[in-house]
């Protein structure tokens, strides 16, 4: 059962990234690095989720198709970073991912 939860929440992960991608692509013109909290705020709340867990899959191995997600632990994340960005509209939103990323992992 776990097995099987693992795998359909791997192939959620990979449609919602793929998804993200293209959500990404075609509301922000900047390259992830480059995005703000600002910017990431800006993005419509129902494509929101799908923006983080494209960057979080990034985050984790570089690649959108080399990472596997942790769809509960980065719906966790999405929340936090929400916050976090309403605080500080400024700052990077790819360095608050790569943060929250890390938390995450020492979770574990």
């Amino acid at each position: 059962m776990h097995i099987h939860r693992f795998v359909m929440g791997g192939i959620a992960a990979a449609v919602l990234m793929a998804g993200a991608a293209s959500t990404f692509a075609q509301t922000s013109h900047k390259p992830l690095g480059k995005m703000t909290c600002e910017d990431f705020l800006a993005v419509d709340d129902t494509f929101k989720p799908k923006v983080v867990y494209w960057a979080v899959a990034y985050a984790k191995g570089g690649k959108p198709e080399a990472a596997v997600l942790d769809v509960e632990g980065t719906d966790k994340i999405n929340a936090a970073l929400i916050e976090d960005c309403k605080a500080k509209p400024k700052e990077s939103f790819w360095q608050k991912v790569k943060a929250e990323v890390k938390k995450l992992k020492a979770k574990l």
